[in-house]
């Protein structure tokens, strides 16, 4: 009976060691959480409003006034990363990339640097 309480322990320890692995790995690997918004946008209450993803390049910023389709001119739109979203706004973020993944998650470490 002690054996099988003994071989319990030891297994949910070693489940719980690599859930907590698990999450390192994948904080540090993985892109930070990121919205499109105007930055023409800002609210002092809300932050800023979030617009479709459409609006951002991959790259950055779309230019203030580039034009769509049909002749319609788009938000100044880029992409805010890690930042508190509520009610189509976001606030407490960054502009930064780089910022944003040197915040890291848990057992990240803060140089970024990659070799080569």
């Amino acid at each position: 009976m002690a054996e099988s309480r003994r071989r319990l322990r030891s297994s949910t320890v070693v489940l719980g060691g690599m859930g907590v692995l698990a999450a390192a790995l994948t904080s540090c690997g993985s892109d930070p959480d990121r919205r499109c918004v105007d930055r023409d946008s800002y609210d002092y209450i809300n932050g800023y409003k979030i617009v479709a993803d459409k609006n951002c390049t991959s790259s950055g910023t779309t230019s203030s006034g580039s034009r769509g389709k049909g002749g319609k001119s788009r938000a100044n739109a880029d992409w805010y990363y890690d930042a508190d979203v509520s009610n189509g706004y976001a606030d407490y973020g960054t502009f930064s990339r780089s910022e944003a993944v040197d915040r890291g998650g848990f057992g990240c470490s803060g140089s970024g640097s990659s070799g080569g």
